[in-house]
C-alpha cells in the first residue's frame, strides 16, 4: 500500500464525517443545495477525490474507486432524504394556518331509531305501563315453548333462527320477556318489552336480520278486546296524529287467541290512498290479541280469573312511517350523511 494510497482514504474518512456534520446543521432548501453543489457538484469535493486517482498504482485504483462511489451513493440518498422531509415540513406549515381558531370535536345525537323508541316508551309509560327487560340470548323454552309454541308447531318456521346449541337461541321478539315478568309476579301486569331481536331474514329494503321490537302485555281481572283496541288508538293518535284511525283484521298467532293484525290509516293522505299505503288508505303496522289462556298454564296464572291482551310493532316500522324511509338498510348503514338529518 502506497501514501498515496493511505492519504486517498484518510480524505475519503473525512469528508464523510464533515458531510454528515454540515448535513444536520441544514435548515432549508437553499443550504441544502448549497451543499450538494460543495460536495456532488462538478467541481465539488467527490469529483476532487476521484481526480486524484491518477496519483495511485493501477493495482490500488479499483479499490479506491469502489469507495469513492459508495460515498456518491450516500450522499446522494442522504441529501434525497433531507429534501424530502424539508418538502414534508415545508407543507405542513403551509397548509396550516396557525391563526385560525381551533376545532371544537363534534358532538353527537341520538340514533333516529333511538330516539323513536324513546317516544313509544314515554308514550306508554303515561298510560301506566312498565318497561321490562331480557336477554338477548334466549333459552327456547322461552322463546316458543311457553309461548304455545312447541317444538312440532309450524309457526316455527317463520322464525327458526340462530341458535347457540340446542338450548339457546338468539331471540326472534321480545315476548320471552313477558314470560319472564309473568314468572316473577302476580297479576294485575301491565309492561311493555322494548329490544333487539334476530330472524334469518335475507336484508332488503323492508327486512334485516337483526331489528328492533316492542312488545306489550296487560293481565288483570275484566280485561277485554275493547281494553287492546283503546290502548292501540291512544298510540296511534300520540305517535301519528289525532286523526289517526286504526281497524284490525283476523289473524292467527300461537300465544293469543282470538288475534288479528291491527293496521293505521294512512297518515299521509288520511286514508284516501296514495303511494305510502300502495293505494289502499291503511298502513299494515303489526299484531295483537287477547292472551291464549294456554300460556297462562305456563306462568301459573288461573285462566278463569284472569285475561289480559298483547301487542307488538317493530321499531323500525314505525321509523320508517314517521319519517318516509324507504329502505329499513339505511339505518344500519353508519352513514352520516342520512343520520345527521335526525
Amino acid at each position: 500500500m502506497t501514501d498515496a494510497f493511505a492519504k486517498i482514504q484518510a480524505l475519503i474518512h473525512n469528508t464523510e464525517q464533515e458531510f454528515v456534520a454540515q448535513l444536520l446543521t441544514v435548515q432549508d432548501r437553499q443550504q441544502l443545495e448549497q451543499l450538494r453543489i460543495l460536495y456532488l457538484g462538478r467541481k465539488g469535493r467527490v469529483q476532487a477525490l476521484f481526480s486524484s486517482l491518477a496519483q495511485l498504482d493501477p493495482a490500488e485504483r479499483p479499490m479506491i474507486g469502489q469507495e469513492l462511489n459508495r460515498l456518491k451513493k450516500e450522499f446522494e440518498e442522504k441529501l434525497t432524504a433531507k429534501l424530502s422531509k424539508a418538502a414534508q415540513s415545508a407543507k405542513t406549515i403551509e397548509q396550516f394556518d396557525y391563526s385560525l381558531p381551533g376545532r371544537s370535536p363534534a358532538s353527537g345525537g341520538l340514533h333516529p331509531l333511538m330516539q323513536v323508541l324513546d317516544e313509544i316508551k314515554s308514550i306508554f309509560t303515561s298510560m301506566g305501563f312498565r318497561i321490562e327487560e331480557g336477554p338477548e340470548i334466549e333459552l327456547d323454552y322461552y322463546n316458543f315453548e311457553a309461548l304455545n309454541i312447541p317444538p312440532y308447531h309450524p309457526s316455527r318456521d317463520m322464525q327458526d333462527t340462530f341458535y347457540l346449541d340446542g338450548k339457546y337461541v338468539l331471540r326472534t321478539h321480545t315476548s320471552p320477556v313477558q314470560i319472564r315478568t309473568m314468572e316473577r309476579q302476580k297479576p294485575p301486569v301491565r309492561m311493555i318489552a322494548p329490544g333487539r331481536c334476530f330472524r334469518k331474514d335475507t336484508p332488503d329494503a323492508t327486512h334485516s336480520p337483526t331489528f328492533h321490537q316492542v312488545e306489550g302485555l296487560c293481565v288483570d281481572r275484566d280485561i277485554s278486546f275493547a281494553d287492546l283496541k283503546g290502548v292501540v288508538q291512544v298510540f296511534a293518535q300520540k305517535m301519528f296524529g289525532q286523526d289517526v284511525r286504526v281497524r284490525f283484521r283476523p289473524s292467527f298467532f300461537p300465544f293469543t287467541e282470538p288475534s288479528a293484525e291491527y293496521d293505521f290509516s294512512c297518515f299521509v293522505c288520511q286514508g284516501k290512498g296514495c303511494r305510502v299505503c300502495k293505494g289502499t288508505g291503511w298502513i299494515e303496522i303489526s299484531g295483537a290479541g287477547m292472551v291464549d289462556p294456554a300460556v297462562f298454564g305456563f306462568v301459573d296464572y288461573d285462566p278463569n280469573v284472569y285475561s289480559g291482551y298483547a301487542f307488538g310493532m317493530g321499531v323500525e316500522r314505525i321509523a320508517m312511517l314517521k319519517y318516509q324511509i324507504n329502505d329499513i338498510r339505511y339505518f344500519f348503514d353508519n352513514d352520516l350523511r342520512f343520520l345527521e338529518q335526525f
